[in-house]
């Protein structure tokens, strides 16, 4: 797609994404139209594949026929309900470009956007569950960055999501901070996550993290040493 192309459909997209003054409808809705044709041809082309590998690989591919469209939505600041805007966030996550779903969540739990009637969850929940369980199911290297981890956690502040998915959110942010080597608050994102969650997993990480802490002075436990040392010297 050529740069003149792309400059053009991102124009378009903002100028379309806003919705008329008089009746909050969209004037012109043959771009959205397009990309919702784009977005079924993708979809059916997904349907016919069986490997969940393959199937992120295509929509890593998918996603730059759509970037144009995204930003321009994105520029408007509308707010107008996008169904192609919500499957490229979903998209995202499963390609692993945590950065453009963070993008489109921020703005679309900014506004209030649903997620399409297919999806069960809300989209506080599938953004924040999605990306959480990508960083936990990491197996080498880590796949979503601290500071990807912290802005997702900042934008779930104040949504209302299970606590299952904040215990799960908790426990990556506390095997982030643990990789970053920062002990504290590794031990405090897994201590949430395990008064969210019990069966959270992350007993053994607390007890070893805790290990790595400072020993702060404790003056209550000084008083109570120094009064069984005073009762033992006076009954001896």
């Amino acid at each position: 797609m050529s740069i003149a192309r792309k400059h053009f459909e991102k124009t378009l997209a903002a100028q379309q994404a806003s919705p008329d003054e008089t009746n909050q409808v969209r004037a012109n809705a043959n771009q959205y139209e397009l990309m919702m044709a784009q977005l079924h041809s993708h979809i059916q082309t997904l349907k016919g594949v069986q490997s969940i590998t393959t199937k992120c690989d295509l929509k890593a591919e998918f996603l730059a026929d759509y970037q144009p469209y995204i930003e321009g939505v994105l520029e408007s600041n509308s707010g107008t309900a996008d169904d192609v805007l919500m499957t490229v966030m979903l998209w995202s996550i499963d390609a692993g470009n945590f950065n453009n779903a963070l993008d489109i969540g921020e703005y679309s739990l900014k506004h209030k956007l649903e997620m399409p009637d297919k999806y069960n969850r809300s989209t506080a929940c599938i953004l924040i569950e999605e990306i959480a369980t990508a960083a936990l199911n990491a197996t080498d290297e880590p796949i979503v960055s601290l500071e990807q981890l912290c802005r997702l956690s900042t934008l779930a502040t104040n949504q209302d999501y299970p606590d299952q998915v904040k215990a799960k959110l908790d426990k990556a942010l506390g095997y982030a901070y643990r990789a970053a080597e920062m002990p504290k608050l590794a031990v405090e994102s897994l201590r949430s996550a395990l008064a969210l969650n019990p069966r959270a997993g992350v007993k053994q990480e607390i007890k070893a993290l805790e290990k790595l802490l400072p020993i702060s002075p404790n003056p209550a436990s000084n008083i109570e040493n120094n009064t069984e040392k005073n009762t033992e010297a006076s009954t001896s």
